[in-house]
Formats: C-alpha cells, sequence, structure tokens
C-alpha cells in the first residue's frame, strides 16, 4: 500500500462528533460548527478511501489535487478527512484492487473515491448491499460503463467526476496541422471502457473524411511498444489515442518510436504530452480532482445524496502541446491555438509539478 506523506490533520479534536445519521455516535457536549450549507460538529472526523486504478502521470495528477482540496475544505469546514491511512494503487490488476476495496470497506471508511473506470466498477459491485457512497474520479463514460442511470440523476449510491473526450475536437487539431492526411493510425487498449466510444467516434469521423485508419492494440507495456512500432511500419502520418490509462501508462516508452518516424500523436489528456506525445486534449486533471474532493465533501458534510447529486462534466477546450516533440517534428502549431479555449506549452517530464 502506497501511503501519501502529507497529513491530513489540520484542525485539532476538540470533542467526538458527528451529525445524526453519520456512522459514528455525536456525544452530548459536542461544539457545533454551522457553515452556509453545512452543520458539522467540530472535529467530527470522516474516513476517506482513495483506490487508484495504475500509477500514471493523469491519475496521479487527480490524487494529489484531491487530497490537497479535501485540506482545504477541512479547515474551511471545521472537520478533518482522513485519507493518509485509506489511500492504495492498484496497479491496473482487478485482484488486488478487489482486495484493497474490501479492506477499506472492513475498515469502515465514510466514502470511497475509485480513479478510473475498472476501479469505480470494483467499488461499485462492492457497495451493493452496504450502499458505502462511491465518488468516483476520470470515468469518460459514466453511462455507457452502467455505473449511473443519468448524468442528472445517477440513481444509486455512485457519482462523480467525468472526463469525457471531445474526439472530434482532438481530430479536427489534427487535420487542421495537416490538411493532406491519408492515414491515421489508433493506438489503445480494447479492455478499457474509456477507450470504447472514442474510438467507435473516431473511426467514423476519419471514415466521414475519407482518410484511411489502422487500429493497434495492446494490454501491456510490451504490447503497447510493439503496437506503436507497428503503426510506425505500417506508415500512419498520425496517431490518436483516447484517455486510456493502459496507453498513457506506456508513454514514456513509446513517444520517441513517433518521433523517429516522423509521426504526431494527439491523445486524449494532457499528461501523454507531458510524457512526451505531441498533443493532448482535454479536461484539466487538476481541476477534475479539486471537483472530486467538493463532491466527497457536498455528501460527507452536506449530506446531499449521491442517487440526485449529478455527475460533474468538465470543459473539454484545453490543449497541452510538447514544445520538444513539436520542435523534433518541425511542426508549427500557432494555428492550432485560436481552436482551444485553453493552450498549455509543456516539455517532457514523468509527473506534472
Amino acid at each position: 500500500m502506497k501511503k501519501k506523506l502529507v497529513s491530513m490533520m489540520m484542525v485539532m479534536a476538540m470533542a467526538t462528533a458527528m451529525l445524526a445519521g453519520c456512522a459514528s455516535e455525536k456525544t452530548d457536549d459536542a461544539t457545533e460548527v454551522q457553515t452556509d450549507n453545512s452543520r458539522v460538529a467540530e472535529g467530527e472526523t470522516f474516513k476517506v478511501g482513495i483506490i487508484q486504478y495504475v500509477d500514471d502521470a493523469s491519475l496521479n495528477q487527480i490524487v494529489a489535487n484531491l487530497e490537497s482540496q479535501l485540506d482545504v475544505l477541512a479547515e474551511e469546514k471545521g472537520c478533518t478527512f482522513e485519507y493518509e491511512d485509506y489511500y492504495y494503487n492498484g496497479q491496473a490488476d482487478s485482484t488486488t484492487i478487489n482486495q484493497m476495496v474490501t479492506e477499506l470497506i472492513n475498515d469502515e471508511v465514510d466514502v470511497l473515491v475509485p480513479i478510473a473506470t475498472p476501479t469505480a466498477l470494483i467499488c461499485q459491485a462492492a457497495t451493493e448491499d452496504n450502499q458505502i457512497p462511491v465518488v468516483f474520479a476520470a470515468v469518460s463514460d459514466p453511462v455507457g460503463a452502467g455505473l449511473v442511470d443519468s448524468i442528472e440523476a445517477p440513481g444509486a449510491n455512485v457519482t462523480g467526476t467525468s472526463d469525457a473526450l471531445n474526439t472530434s475536437a482532438v481530430l479536427d487539431l489534427m487535420l487542421e496541422q495537416n490538411r493532406d492526411l491519408q492515414k491515421v493510425g489508433l493506438l489503445y487498449d480494447k479492455s478499457q471502457d474509456a477507450s470504447t466510444a472514442p474510438i467507435e467516434d473516431a473511426k467514423k469521423y476519419l471514415e466521414d473524411a475519407g482518410i484511411e485508419w489502422v487500429e493497434k492494440t495492446g494490454t501491456s507495456n510490451d504490447e503497447v511498444m510493439l503496437a506503436a512500432d507497428a503503426l510506425v511500419a505500417e506508415g500512419v502520418e498520425a496517431v490518436f489515442t483516447p484517455t486510456d490509462n493502459t496507453i498513457m501508462t506506456a508513454e514514456l516508452a513509446i513517444y520517441e518510436k513517433f518521433i523517429e518516424g516522423g509521426i504526431p500523436q494527439y491523445c486524449g489528456a494532457d499528461s501523454f504530452a507531458l510524457n512526451g506525445a505531441y498533443l493532448g486534449y482535454g479536461v484539466n486533471y487538476a481541476t477534475l480532482g479539486v471537483e472530486t474532493a467538493n463532491m466527497v465533501s457536498e455528501i460527507l458534510v452536506d449530506g446531499k445524496e449521491p442517487a440526485s447529486l449529478p455527475v460533474k462534466t468538465l470543459d473539454n477546450g484545453t490543449a497541452t502541446v510538447n514544445t520538444e516533440t513539436a520542435a523534433a517534428l518541425n511542426l508549427d502549431y500557432s494555428k492550432l491555438k485560436d481552436m482551444c479555449d485553453g493552450f498549455v506549452e509543456v516539455q517532457t517530464a514523468k509527473e506534472f509539478e
């Protein structure tokens, strides 16, 4: 189990106290604090179980900002969110993630926060009987995955934040960069639910534009590297990858292959660009982490029900370009800036600062 180094204890415990309906009992002498939208007992503690699907720049960014925002909210609301001892990273192993979720339930956490679709599905199954609130993060298609009934009304104990990808917007940037594009590679993991809809959207978009597409997939780093080699050998002129955690994990191992082949890679998250891809487009994962923490607070502190708390879908208007990769590919990206609500330049690194 990976532990966080930042302590969550920002408010001294003045009395053991809980709201009516919470897991712990409220003492008669508890001092209550009235906030704008909540009524909590000063010193009240909530256990937040965080289960990260895999170690990659996107998901790490979510977790870091989720935790820092929980610290801020704890100080604002006069309570404590404990997460340091309830954080796990499943490293993309479903058996391990199931064990972690079981342990968190045994620890009587007040909420489960799964990061990415596979982890969210495991948490959903594990809470069917106990109805522990689940607030997911970075689920691209929560309705299609069966996690919620609808974005507006989730309908059960599960809600959260979505990093739904605007595939057409990514491909618009690709075609603006090269208006003579003839063949595009699609690189993804077939087992990733987050990739299913964007890949189908990409195929339709390219077919409608009269552009040939070549599909290569992988479920491990080694397979992804072979798939990247195959796309280079096929002579594709650009590559599209959605918000796929398997490819994200392997990105540092494959980006140079595409540079050597003269192939720009367009992806569904800024962290791909940080790890060497030419361009990432989509949600701001730092903001997504903050919004996830806000939803956790709304449920635990403000008493809102997950069933009626809408899924938060962020704006998909920010492009992130790797300037080193752009230079290596001799690409002028200035003409793309006016097509995006936000535009960020980065250089290759393992993690965001």
